[in-house]
């Protein structure tokens, strides 16, 4: 099978994005995804989105993980997903689009930077000092002081297949508070196995436990190993947070065509 891709990155997340309105790509295997997304003999990706066609809305976001399984919702993809709908000629001042957690709005700014709104957050659970909550995705919260410091891969991959979370999951975050606003994380992605230059889901989730206003609004920088992300976000009650917007670059690295073989 040919396809023409395209691919994009957003921190640092990289993505390879296909155009499905047509539905061409419905037969794509999650081997074939995962043979795409291998940075050997594949394209090289963190994950794989398909844009589609879906009544109601500007388009459909349909995430794959670089396993190759059909996944939950990606921050960064999403923005990627909006501006590369922008480049293909669907054009808006605010995106409406729905994706595996439900619907979402986007802007693009004047400098190109989107603004990507993301679910609300109704709970957030303590874990043995540390938090879980869901943004879209599942994620582990972990403060450290070190966090540059850190073998994220092991501590990662370890906390990831514990016993608790081992079938299910889980996306791990270790975060650094630099100031009362500013933070650094370093994620471990289930589905890439392995630490990701940024996460959008990951950093809205640090974000959100890292708050510095107890009630209102609240704006977090966040510092990646890929970047700036900013999240953006009222904190209504202990574990309620609305309005949550995940703001950052992202950019076209390159378009082409790829032979990718047949389904076994």
């Amino acid at each position: 099978m040919d396809l023409q891709f395209f691919k994009y990155q957003g921190t640092g997340n990289d993505f390879v994005i296909l155009d499905n309105r047509n539905g061409q790509y419905d037969a794509l295997t999650n081997e074939q995804v995962n043979w795409i997304c291998n940075r050997r003999f594949g394209i090289g990706a963190d994950g794989l989105m398909m844009l589609n066609t879906k009544t109601g809305y500007d388009f459909e976001m349909k995430y794959y993980n670089a396993d190759g399984r059909p996944s939950t919702m990606c921050g960064n993809g999403g923005r990627c997903l909006v501006k590369f709908a922008w480049h293909q000629g669907i054009r808006r001042p605010m995106y409406k689009f729905i994706a595996a957690d439900g619907d979402h709005e986007a802007e693009i700014d004047d400098d190109g930077t989107v603004a990507l709104k993301m679910k609300d957050v109704s709970a957030i659970k303590d874990y043995h000092g540390d938090f879980i909550l869901d943004t879209g995705s599942p994620h582990y919260v972990k403060i450290v002081t070190d966090v540059m410091e850190m073998d994220v891969y092991k501590k990662g991959m370890d906390i990831r297949y514990s016993n608790h979370f081992a079938k299910e999951g889980i996306n791990v975050n270790f975060v650094e508070q630099k100031k009362e606003d500013e933070i650094t994380v370093r994620t471990y992605e289930r589905g890439v196995e392995d630490e990701t230059y940024s996460c959008g889901t990951g950093v809205t989730a640090a974000a959100l436990v890292c708050y510095h206003n107890e009630r209102g609004f609240n704006d977090v920088t966040v510092h990646t190993k890929g970047g700036r992300l900013t999240v953006e976000y009222d904190r209504v009650d202990d574990d309620t947070f609305e309005n949550v917007w995940l703001c950052g670059p992202a950019e076209r690295v390159f378009a082409g065509t790829i032979s990718v073989p047949d389904a076994s």
